[in-house]
């Protein structure tokens, strides 16, 4: 049985667009550009933080966060960032007795802003809190860690095959992949994305009923 959903953050949760725009204007690139090469790098099966890299060679990500917060342009998100069926579902399946966590590749300062959304779940975490990013084997470890059920009890949910539910998968986590966001639309078609996963699912919503579908049947 499934008694535990652990949710990653972006493209999950959050949507990311007025994220990324941002990034751009502070790059000083169009966003489409910036769409563009993100998309590239997401097609070539690179981590995305190669997209900053290629449109300012030499960035350090975390001294331009810091150059940001002191230019009163912090990197952030809020409820209006939040994907519509974000906090029906989760509020579903706490009620129908799941325990409920978060945890994604985040800096620290995107657990206070998830924490301060307030959302109903038991746990958030993120790479920064447990000093392991995803894909990383390690970071489902400490998620592992976390839960108070094994990973044969709990589902991951995320919306990349190489960031979230094969690295899951290997740890022993249920898998379920949302299809949105720009991963969700280039990896829709690969095969892996059925055969190493438990569910596809195309909305939050779902999940109740496709887990009580799961633990009753043995399939999701």
């Amino acid at each position: 049985m499934i008694r535990a959903v652990v949710f990653d953050v972006g493209e999950c949760l959050v949507d990311e667009s007025r994220i990324f725009g941002e990034w751009a204007d502070w790059l000083g690139v169009p966003r489409h550009t910036f769409s563009a090469v993100f998309g590239a790098v997401i097609a070539a099966g690179q981590d995305h933080r190669r997209a900053f890299e290629i449109l300012r060679p030499g960035i350090d990500l975390a001294v331009e966060r810091e150059k940001r917060l002191a230019a009163g342009q912090p990197e952030g998100f809020g409820e209006d960032d939040l994907y519509p069926d974000v906090r029906p579902a989760l509020t579903a399946l706490r009620a129908a007795g799941l325990w409920v966590g978060i945890a994604g590749n985040q800096p620290v300062r995107a657990g206070f802003d998830l924490r301060a959304l307030d959302l109903p779940t038991d746990m958030i975490g993120t790479s920064e809190d447990w000093g392991v990013s995803k894909p990383d084997i390690a970071f489902f470890h400490a998620v592992a860690g976390a839960v108070p059920f094994p990973p044969e009890q709990t589902l991951y949910v995320g919306d990349r095959l190489e960031n979230d539910v094969l690295p899951a998968g290997a740890a022993g986590f249920r898998t379920a992949l949302i299809r949105r966001g720009p991963w969700a639309f280039i990896h829709q078609d690969d095969p892996r994305a059925t055969l190493d996963t438990t569910m596809r699912i195309d909305s939050l919503t779902e999940l109740p009923g496709r887990i009580a579908a799961f633990d009753n049947a043995g399939t999701g």
